[in-house]
């Protein structure tokens, strides 16, 4: 089977009132609350959950552990790492890329493999979705050179082992744990992947030497419940509506911690509704196909008074070349083993497309591709984290990283869907 589309070509005021006052201080309050309270929900993780002695650190139940535990770091398994970090053009830059088996991970990895930089992934193949699809991008990725660590961004010893083999200039931190619904189920793993994970990756990094410019992926969840648009990276963002949104946001006050203490280079990217090839079974876009091929009914949510839900869906593409061009404009870090020596560079921006699109329209899209009649039923949002409308200003980003989305809905879900019907077979392979 032919999977060529879903990779990447070489990307080569506040105005301050009187009568606004108290209901600032009042929201401003709230924001240090729930700040604070995610500091303690995390210190008690730490204390609790992930103290060496721990049985839950050797749980029989947990796949990625048990890998860990049974996996042998020897001399071929340090070859293979450096034969994949081995940069091969004249500018290249080496590269830790975490959850390199994830949907971005994998389009970003084999990007800057075949412009010549040198990629190490790491990834735990967990099961929050289909780990077949996981190892499919793995296989994908190995087969343009690039090798995949099979480790947890928590074992801070598999960190400080890599670094110690490979000098990465940088790090591309994607590893997470995604989804604004499932943090309802399983909010814990939200607090390991997404600060914990965080915590061990930059304790790593800031005692590296040299540090490593640090890349990462933080979401345009953490707009949460504001109503401004199109989204700026000036507006509030103390307002989560999901715990995904609280862990990302905490993310982004963590790193801001980092880069004051530590001098660690740290630029923070707002990712808005990514979609395409190889893309995410928990994604509307992917499994509203899986069900109108099927012929099982999709739902449609409208929000208060029976008003649209759009989002600003984004092709991996525009994506992919968001991240490099951060990697490429990222200054170095100023400390050293752990030591600041100087202000560093701190940014975030926001990757989307700027066109809002409602959901009604994606499913229309959808139809017209797959040559099947959606059944869609309509109902009203669930009060489960997600929000109405998304739209992304990416003038700041245009301006610094000369970001420029060029793939429309139609031409990007047309990609998807061909991927789709080649890697699923018409819907005849489970998708999962």
């Amino acid at each position: 089977m032919k999977h060529n589309d879903g990779m990447l070509p070489s990307p080569g005021k506040f105005k301050s009132e009187k009568s606004s006052y108290s209901r600032l201080r009042h929201h401003f309050s709230l924001a240090k609350i729930t700040f604070w309270s995610l500091v303690f929900v995390f210190l008690i993780y730490v204390s609790f959950f992930r103290a060496p002695s721990s049985a839950s650190q050797t749980s029989h139940s947990d796949p990625s552990r048990r890998s860990l535990r049974t996996s042998s770091y020897g001399d071929a398994w340090e070859k293979r790492v450096r034969a994949s970090a081995k940069i091969r053009s004249h500018n290249g830059i080496s590269v830790l890329v975490t959850g390199a088996a994830g949907f971005v991970g994998t389009h970003v990895s084999a990007a800057l493999k075949r412009r010549g930089d040198g990629i190490v992934g790491i990834d735990n193949f967990n099961n929050y979705y289909d780990p077949n699809l996981k190892r499919a991008r793995q296989a994908l990725l190995e087969r343009a050179g690039v090798y995949i660590v099979e480790g947890d961004i928590n074992d801070e010893k598999l960190l400080r082992r890599l670094f110690d083999i490979v000098a990465f200039t940088h790090v591309m931190h994607l590893a997470a744990q995604a989804g604004v619904r499932y943090a309802m189920e399983n909010p814990s793993s939200y607090v390991h992947s997404n600060i914990a994970g965080l915590v061990s990756l930059l304790e790593v990094c800031k005692s590296a030497n040299p540090q490593p410019a640090i890349v990462w992926a933080s979401s345009s969840s953490v707009y949460g419940l504001n109503t401004k648009v199109p989204f700026s990276e000036k507006d509030r963002t103390d307002q989560p509506a999901s715990l995904y949104a609280a862990t990302k946001k905490a993310g982004e006050e963590i790193a801001h911690t980092y880069n004051h203490i530590y001098g660690l280079s740290l630029t923070g990217l707002r990712f808005f509704t990514v979609y395409g090839p190889w893309g995410r079974p928990d994604m509307a876009y992917f499994f509203f196909s899986k069900d109108i091929l099927k012929g099982k009914s999709i739902p449609i949510f409208e929000g208060p008074n029976h008003g649209t839900v759009a989002r600003d869906f984004t092709y991996i593409d525009d994506i992919v070349k968001g991240c490099l061009a951060s990697l490429d404009t990222a200054e170095k870090s100023t400390g050293s083993g752990g030591k600041k020596k100087g202000p560093a560079q701190l940014r975030v921006f926001n990757l989307g497309n700027t066109s809002p699109v409602p959901v009604s329209e994606l499913v229309s899209i959808l139809e017209r591709l797959l040559k099947v009649k959606a059944k869609k039923l309509v109902t009203k949002m669930p009060r489960n984290g997600d929000v109405q409308f998304t739209h992304a200003n990416i003038s700041y980003a245009q301006k610094e990283l000369h970001y420029k989305p060029t793939t429309d809905l139609q031409t990007g879900l047309k990609k998807f869907v061909r991927w789709y019907l080649s890697y699923y077979g018409n819907g005849k392979k489970s998708a999962q």
